[in-house]
């Protein structure tokens, strides 16, 4: 905040989006690298340009993650439970399987 208060700050959210899409090129291209260390910087950088797009957006971004991770949690028992109906073993299941089940999941809440 205080850097925007100065004049260092894109003005529009958009421009944020354009940032956090380079930062992610950048984080690909450590990946590839395989360099952990780089990996590491790139991945803070796209956390921070994430960041800085939630205060464009005034979201925070704690409230944003908790809220994430409760729907994720909620559709995730939802998966556990319908292989337990269908008598399968969540380490038994494959990703096919449970993507079916997290869409349907996804879908009950929309």
């Amino acid at each position: 905040k205080r850097a925007a208060s100065v004049g260092f700050d894109w003005p529009e959210a958009v421009q944020v989006l354009d940032k956090i899409e380079e930062e992610i090129a950048e984080l690909r291209e450590a990946m590839v690298e395989n360099d952990q260390v780089h990996i590491q910087d790139e991945l803070g950088d796209v956390f921070f340009a994430l960041a800085n797009l939630a205060r464009h957006v005034n979201v925070k971004p704690e409230m944003a993650i908790r809220s994430t991770n409760e729907k994720f949690e909620r559709r995730f028992k939802y998966v556990e439970s319908r292989l337990k109906e269908q008598e399968i073993a969540l380490h038994d299941a494959n990703l096919e399987q449970m993507e079916l089940l997290w869409l349907a999941a996804k879908k009950l809440e929309s």
